[in-house]
């Protein structure tokens, strides 16, 4: 399995070893070209072209990047990033706020210093909240408002059975299959929630408005209704092609069998859709679904979930240049290295986050 280790790094060998898995991936009419026009880098090709604006948000030289992980947008464009931190620095701030052009805000949430990973955005009644979790030595996920004050922060949920003793209190990630080390939220309309425990149980967690747990589906397996590192979890609420409401679903990224799992609104399994290279979160806009994949791309499929285009795919720059995350100096403009999170923005331009140790939030402003 590949996956962020304590040491913070995915192994070459587990990249290099999944490569064919991918291969529905690198081959594609969709693949997105880059070229300069006016000094700048444009990506894509009609409806989904963008300009491509790298270290798009700048820290103030006080705080410094420690290996981004996901992104949230606000109603007010604001932009939400989480990185993982450095254990040994704990009163280092976890989450930054940036304005619509990029400015740093504020900073907040050293609570999750070493374990930052999942950040999501929430419009409850007439207030927004932010859903964050922590895996490594955090293992715990919060409710906090957009300031950074917390609501209520809970543990593992032991009242499910799937955990081992102490792993409600423990901080010690263990990687096993009865540990808890969640990584990211999709919101139900009742006002309950789902949580992927990602790294942990690889179980998708239902909690109702209040934040007690209710149920689990998956758990490990090899598809179909169990996975492999359930990293990213979305409810996909598009229309249908033709406008027209339809059923919404819970997918998963199932990210180290390469595919994305599709379930109905109760947990049942109903499709497998291949051909990703270590899928790890979702974020949906009109008709768009965005997945970034760790191996160097950020998809758009349709409703139909085809693929429309791969942005800044460099999938053969991870085997032909060694530690290509920690080699800033090689990364290309409109290429990507390790897409960990993307949303959209309320006009359909994107974020990305990367996993990198140096940082880099990459904007994506549509111009198609």
């Amino acid at each position: 399995m590949a996956h962020e280790h304590a040491s913070g790094q995915i192994t070459r060998r587990a990249f290099a070893g999944m490569t064919a898995l991918a291969a529905a991936a690198t081959a594609t009419p969709a693949e997105a070209k880059i070229r300069r026009v006016g000094g700048e880098t444009i990506l894509g090709e009609g409806e989904h072209t963008f300009r491509v604006r790298h270290q798009f948000p700048q820290l103030p030289d006080r705080f410094t990047w420690q290996t981004t992980h996901n992104v949230a947008v606000d109603a007010a464009g604001n932009l939400y990033v989480i990185h993982e931190g450095r254990k040994e620095q704990k009163d280092h701030p976890a989450i930054f706020v940036f304005d619509p052009a990029g400015t740093f805000i504020r900073a907040f949430g050293s609570e999750f210093q070493g374990g930052g990973h999942g950040i999501e955005v929430r419009q409850e009644g007439n207030e927004e909240f932010l859903y964050v979790c922590g895996y490594q030595q955090v293992k715990a996920f919060a409710k906090m408002t957009l300031a950074g004050e917390i609501v209520w922060y809970r543990k593992a949920p032991m009242e499910s059975g799937a955990y081992a003793a102490g792993e409600d209190v423990s901080t010690t990630p263990t990687w096993k299959r009865d540990g808890f080390l969640p990584t990211n939220f999709a919101f139900l309309d009742d006002g309950g929630f789902l949580l992927a425990d990602g790294y942990g149980t690889f179980r998708i967690h239902r909690y109702d408005k209040d934040a007690r747990w209710v149920s689990s589906f998956g758990g490990a397996g090899d598809g179909q209704g169990t996975f492999n590192t359930p990293h990213g979890i979305w409810i996909d609420r598009r229309p249908a092609a033709d406008g027209s409401a339809r059923e919404p679903s819970i997918v998963v990224c199932d990210r180290a069998h390469d595919t994305l799992q599709v379930f109905g609104m109760d947990g049942t399994y109903r499709q497998t859709i291949p051909g990703f290279g270590l899928p790890a979160n979702l974020d949906t806009w009109k008709n768009l679904m965005v997945v970034p994949e760790l191996k160097a791309c950020v998809t758009l499929l349709d409703d139909r979930n085809n693929v429309v285009a791969r942005l800044g795919r460099a999938v053969e720059r991870l085997d032909e240049v060694k530690d290509l995350r920690g080699q800033p100096a090689q990364w290309r403009d409109g290429e990507f290295v390790h897409p960990h999170d993307a949303c959209f923005t309320p006009t359909g331009d994107i974020f990305v986050a990367e996993w990198v140790a140096t940082g880099r939030v990459t904007k994506l402003e549509r111009v198609g």
